[in-house]
């Protein structure tokens, strides 16, 4: 199988290729005109579409039917073609090389674990494989660098600077409020919200980006997703919680081992929408963008106007169509904010 794979992949080398540099510092050959494209995992998957939709040959997890109407209609039956990289790891390269992508894109962390596998998995199959830093503030650069290698570098840089935009007028609020003074957040994950993400985390990251302190804090000694107890949640008594598990959400208000939390007595626990993609979370990509100006809202609703002027609704549509190519209906919005503005249904 090892030696058919090599065959294959010097059969894949493309004819006209140039030089890409990916966020790993490698030098990658990609074709002049690249056509499709593997998703390694959820986050690239978001990445590829929100630049070049018709280029993604797949989702590592289709779709769900609540989550259908979000994405531009073509790409909502797109194949499941499962993950290269991440938890549950299950595209193997027989798969890759059945679709015969012209790239292969990563999103994420660019540590040499992932980076020793962009390198194998290129090697494998000779097809081109790009790393891209999927840290929440390298998300103007990752669009530049991608947008070229997809050919749309204009769209690319089009997105870099809406994000820029964002970042900026975020910073100008922050940089009025003392650290002290940020909300102390907490993000509860699963049916009990005891899972959370450590400061620093790719999950978490935009809890202090929009503004908050991550309660799950040891000093930077533990990174990634961990499991709290109770009693740690006791003594850091978050005074905001995100979520985006309805179960736990549901159930948080009336559970008595969760009344001594500050943010569960204020009602400050707020559900964030997850169609097509979380809003702050699952996966850690460019979804996230509009989770920082839902979070902004929440945190600070004085300072952050549109919270209190309405502007979220008109701030969604525009999102949903600039990044994910759709446009809203009025019961599809209806639909997405009803938990994040605090209504959920009857």
């Amino acid at each position: 199988m090892r030696y058919l794979l090599m065959i294959i992949a010097l059969l894949a080398l493309p004819a006209h290729a140039r030089s890409v540099t990916d966020s790993a510092g490698r030098v990658v050959e990609v074709p002049d005109e690249v056509t499709t494209v593997f998703a390694a995992g959820p986050p690239a998957s978001v990445l590829v579409y929100v630049l070049k939709p018709e280029a993604l040959t797949g989702w590592p997890r289709a779709l769900r039917p609540e989550e259908r109407a979000y994405i531009a209609e073509p790409y909502r039956d797109l194949p499941e073609t499962g993950r290269l990289t991440g938890r549950g790891g299950e595209a193997n390269l027989e798969r890759v090389l059945e679709i015969k992508p012209d790239l292969i894109v990563d999103f994420g962390s660019v540590r040499d674990t992932y980076t020793d596998l962009a390198n194998r998995v290129q090697e494998q199959t000779g097809i081109p494989y790009l790393l891209i830093d999927g840290r929440f503030d390298n998300t103007a650069e990752a669009l530049r660098i991608l947008g070229e290698a997809l050919g749309v570098p204009e769209r690319g840089g089009t997105l870099a600077q809406d994000v820029e935009a964002r970042f900026a007028r975020l910073d100008a609020l922050l940089a009025e409020v003392p650290e002290d003074d940020r909300p102390r957040v907490y993000l509860g994950r699963g049916p009990e919200g005891l899972e959370t993400g450590m400061k620093g985390s790719i999950n978490t990251e935009i809890i202090e980006r929009a503004g908050g302190r991550n309660v799950a804090d040891d000093g930077g000694a533990t990174r990634g997703l961990v499991n709290a107890s109770m009693e740690q949640l006791i003594l850091a008594n978050p005074d905001t919680i995100v979520t985006w598990d309805r179960n736990f959400f549901a159930s948080v208000s009336d559970d008595p081992l969760w009344q001594g939390i500050d943010a569960v007595q204020t009602g400050r626990v707020y559900l964030s929408p997850t169609a097509p993609f979380g809003w702050i979370d699952r996966p850690p990509s460019l979804n996230r963008l509009m989770g920082l100006h839902w979070m902004a809202g929440l945190m600070y609703p004085d300072r952050w106007p549109e919270r209190n002027g309405g502007d979220l609704r008109e701030d969604t549509r525009a999102f949903y169509k600039l990044y994910y190519h759709v446009d809203l209906n009025d019961d599809e919005l209806e639909r997405l904010l009803e938990w994040a503005e605090g209504r959920p249904p009857m």
